[in-house]
This record gives structure tokens, sequence and C-alpha cells, in this order.
């Protein structure tokens, strides 16, 4: 029954986790909004509001990967003409697989939000979670719109009902999430 779970735990690591009970509140509390899908080679675990995807968990199991099934969960999600957010690992030299994951999006046309800053501690490890930001959009959206949605998906996805499920609040979304348009201008 949780074997998803399960498999995004042996993925993922602790610090970009939710607990299975968080988890499994937001199926149930959010369900329209709140969706899993899953096969016995991929899990896709995304919010899909009105005007916009966030996926929070993507994960082609190891066999399966390098043969376009990550290309094709995202082009299924792609087809509903919404502007899709994530987070991504930031690329660094003692995980070469996040380099193959920023390859992977950028493949599949999405772009840095380079002005975004994501920190957050974790609130059951207290360990740093730095995340990039990525989003792909089938019309121009602004950094600016993706920061505004970045904010309410912390607060209904992330700190969702924490206080129940780790006995402490989560992080204030402005001590997670900021924006400088000086970074996008520097990357340019």
């Amino acid at each position: 029954m949780t074997e998803w779970y399960n498999k995004l735990t042996e993925y993922f690591p602790a610090r970009e986790m939710k607990s299975k009970d968080h988890m499994q509140a937001l199926f149930m509390e959010k369900g329209l909004i709140y969706k899993r899908e899953e096969g016995p080679a991929h899990i896709v675990v995304y919010l899909e509001k009105e005007d916009f995807i966030f996926i929070d968990y993507i994960l082609v199991s190891g066999k399966y990967r390098g043969n376009g099934m990550g290309s094709t969960l995202i082009n299924r999600l792609k087809k509903k003409g919404k502007p899709i957010i994530l987070e991504v690992e930031p690329i660094t030299p003692a995980d070469p697989d996040t380099k193959k994951r920023v390859i992977f999006y950028e493949k599949n046309s999405f772009r840095k939000a380079t002005s975004i800053t994501y920190k957050r501690l974790h609130i059951v490890t207290n360990e740093l979670n730095e995340m990039d930001i990525y989003y792909w959009s089938p019309t121009p959206k602004t950094t600016e719109w993706v920061f505004e949605k970045m904010k309410g998906i912390y607060r209904e996805v992330h700190a969702y009902r924490a206080a129940d499920f780790y006995g402490k609040p989560a992080q204030e979304v402005s001590d997670v999430l900021s924006y400088d348009d000086n970074r996008y201008r520097a990357a340019k």
C-alpha cells in the first residue's frame, strides 16, 4: 500500500522528503489537486491548480532511466497546457546525478528562475535544503509570477499542517524564499 512512499525515500534524500502522514493527508485532504500517478517504473506526485502544476516528486526507477520515460511523463503534464514549476537540487560535484537532472529538465525546455532563492531547514533533520526553481510554460511567464506561485506552493504543500505532523510549525515563507532581480541580471 505504501510501496510508492518507500520508493521515494530510497531515492530522495531525507532533507527533501515529507513524512508519510504528511503526504497521505495531502492526498486525502487535497486529493482533487494533490495527485499521485504511479506505475512499475515511475512515480509522479504533483499539485495541479487551475493555472499551473507543481511537480513535488518525479521518479523513474533506475533500470528504466535513459529510455525516454521521464520525458514522456513531463510531456503528459505539458499536454494539460499549464505552466509547470519544480524544485531541482543545484549541481554539485559530490553528486553527479545533479548535473544529469538539470540537463534533463533543460532538454525538456525548463528554465531556471535564477532570481529566486530557496533555502529551507528540513523540519525533522534540520538539514539545509537548497533548491533551484525551474519552470516551463506554454505562454511567457515572468520569474515574479513563478515566485508568487512558489510562495503559495510552500504554504499549501511543504508547510501544510506542519505542526500536526512534526510537532512544530514550518519556517515562514519569507525565511525560505526570496527574490532578487539583480541575480537574474547577473546571470544573463
